[in-house]
């Protein structure tokens, strides 16, 4: 079962943030989960909300701002004192982490609130100047987006839900993949097993404990996300 760094090492950094990438390109682990909005000016940024409220000292929406207004603020301290001083990473500063290692990233495009419409194409050409095209999966709650990436390119691509599907492998083909990624909850639901035995590549989030690890290992997911990386990485061992 593979082991994804969910928005970088998040439980021990702050989440999105290049100090959390760069801890988990350390790890002996297979990927990295991080999220992208649009700047007002056309800019791919890396952070979860549509607002910058949570995980910064500023207030308002990503879409609205510029990449130069984003980048006054700063994501770490609201975490530690220690990550005082990070600053909302651009999807390239992101990939340059990675870019010598041989973590796979999945790329989660948050345009289930906002359509940005031209930000799929943005990230793959971000992947693919920096040799790291084959090296993504793109994933969105947006089962739009996630249609034309598996339509109109060759990258991988998965449906994210936290829904409960009657049959979520024969939605996900209809949608043109068989990578699904649910939420912990629904991974233990007959969809989940029902899906894995039609042969569905199955991912689950997010998954902290290493009860609930142990037991998506023996039905048989394929990978998960997680906070801590590191610590579910040395307890499955």
């Amino acid at each position: 079962m593979k082991i994804y760094a969910h928005r970088g090492c998040s439980g021990t950094h702050p989440e999105n943030t290049l100090a959390a990438f760069k801890a988990a390109a350390e790890l002996p682990i297979d990927g990295v989960e991080l999220d992208v909005h649009l700047t007002k000016d056309g800019e791919v940024v890396v952070i979860h909300d549509e607002k910058i409220n949570r995980t910064t000292n500023g207030k308002g929406y990503v879409k609205d701002m510029t990449l130069s207004e984003l980048k006054k603020y700063d994501c770490g301290s609201w975490f530690s004192e220690k990550w005082e001083g990070e600053r909302i990473p651009t999807l390239d500063e992101a990939l340059e982490v990675f870019e010598h290692t041989q973590h796979r990233l999945n790329i989660e495009i948050k345009s289930d609130i906002f359509p940005y419409d031209s930000l799929v194409g943005k990230v793959i050409d971000s992947a693919e100047k920096y040799g790291m095209g084959d090296r993504i999966v793109i994933s969105s709650f947006n089962h739009e987006d996630i249609q034309k990436v598996c339509r109109d390119t060759d990258v991988e691509a998965a449906i994210l839900t936290s829904q409960i599907f009657v049959d979520a492998y024969d939605y996900a083909r209809v949608i043109g993949t068989t990578r699904i990624h649910l939420s912990l909850p629904s991974a233990f639901r007959r969809m989940a097993t029902d899906a894995l035995r039609k042969g569905a590549i199955v991912y689950v989030y997010t998954v902290n404990s290493l009860e609930y690890a142990a037991e998506l290992r023996k039905i048989g997911v394929h990978g998960i996300f997680t906070d801590y990386p590191e610590r579910i990485l040395a307890e499955l061992k």
